[in-house]
């Protein structure tokens, strides 16, 4: 009996050591792995399609007053009924730009007008992102905060036709699209394709020891490209098209994104710094009254029907950190009414 009690004893601690060594390895390789505690997760999606997305205004728009208190409320009130609508955005059916059913199609970028380059917007994943998540104490009171780093691939985001229309019922009888009235419906873009290279953000959650929720800072290899861009007037039936919009930093083929995204109390507010060599964009192939019929060319050659291209070198914006001072860059805010 005392010799099974021993070999039980000994059995039993035989067991736990090779079970705590077997935990070290596996502790060693995650480390080995990911190269730091925390999560780490990439988002192996190779694409995105959105049927259709609305922006429902319940409130509409106001109705035309008396003159001072719309001035007093900042309300024109032309033509208003304060009877919701909604910001439409839908699939418009031209190939290659989006499908007859999704409204937004999201992939990863791979185009290079430099073929030498081709893939320099690809993560070294071939992931759509890659996402580093860690928790951290901070320093001081109430210090403690949730790190989360994203690499984000070079992406092609093609968006459909973008209208008007009347909100549907709040109460939908069937299922929860509330959706929009088809009778009641206005285009007012044709639809745009749009092209950026790779993209980095930290965001910080609890304290915020970088300054900022959101931070934004990195090179767009290639810069930012927005092309088949068309604003369409109902009234007048005529359209103004742009066939391409090319963004990049003064005098170099990329762009650099150097910017903070805060949640303040009045609302969303970012902070976008600029470079002091400015902004160059370059428009091809601008058309007043209709799309144009002959294909989108290389830049430089004619297309039928456009009026020709526009080129701005070095534009800069300021913005007034405080009274009296200016400094590279902008600051925009969105807060509801």
């Amino acid at each position: 009996m005392k010799k099974l009690t021993k070999l039980a004893l000994v059995s039993s601690m035989a067991i736990s050591a090779n079970a705590m060594a077997m935990q070290a390895m596996d502790d060693a390789a995650l480390s080995a792995t990911t190269g730091q505690d925390g999560i780490n997760i990439g988002i192996g999606i190779s694409k995105i399609e959105i049927g259709k997305i609305f922006i429902h205004d319940n409130d509409g728009y106001s109705k035309k007053g008396n003159g001072t208190t719309e001035i007093a409320t900042g309300k024109a009130g032309f033509g208003g009924t304060e009877v919701a609508g909604a910001i439409s955005i839908k699939g418009n059916g031209t190939a290659g730009h989006v499908n007859e059913t999704a409204g937004i199609v999201i992939t990863a970028n791979t185009d290079q007008p430099d073929t030498t380059k081709a893939g320099a917007t690809l993560l070294k994943s071939h992931n759509l992102a890659d996402i580093r998540i860690d928790s951290d104490a901070g320093t001081g009171t109430k210090g403690a905060f949730l790190n989360i780093a994203a690499d984000v691939s070079g992406l092609n985001i093609s968006i459909g036709e973008v209208g008007v229309t009347a909100s549907g019922s709040a109460t939908p009888t069937v299922g929860i699209q509330r959706g929009g009235v088809d009778a009641n419906y206005n285009k007012i873009l044709s639809g745009l394709s749009i092209k950026t290279g790779v993209m980095t953000a930290n965001v910080q959650l609890g304290a915020t020891p970088q300054g900022a929720m959101i931070k934004l800072n990195t090179t767009m290899t290639g810069g930012l490209t927005i092309s088949d861009l068309g604003v369409v007037d109902a009234a007048g039936g005529g359209e103004l098209w742009l066939g391409k919009i090319q963004v990049a930093d003064g005098a170099s083929t990329n762009l650099a994104v150097d910017a903070d995204v805060s949640v303040t109390t009045n609302g969303l507010k970012i902070l976008a710094r600029q470079g002091d060599a400015g902004i160059d964009t370059y428009v091809q192939a601008i058309a007043l009254g209709a799309k144009p019929t002959a294909a989108l060319g290389a830049r430089g050659t004619a297309t039928a029907g456009s009026i020709g291209d526009v080129e701005i070198q070095g534009l800069k914006t300021f913005y007034s950190p405080t009274a009296g001072t200016f400094a590279n860059g902008s600051v925009i805010t969105i807060s509801g009414r």
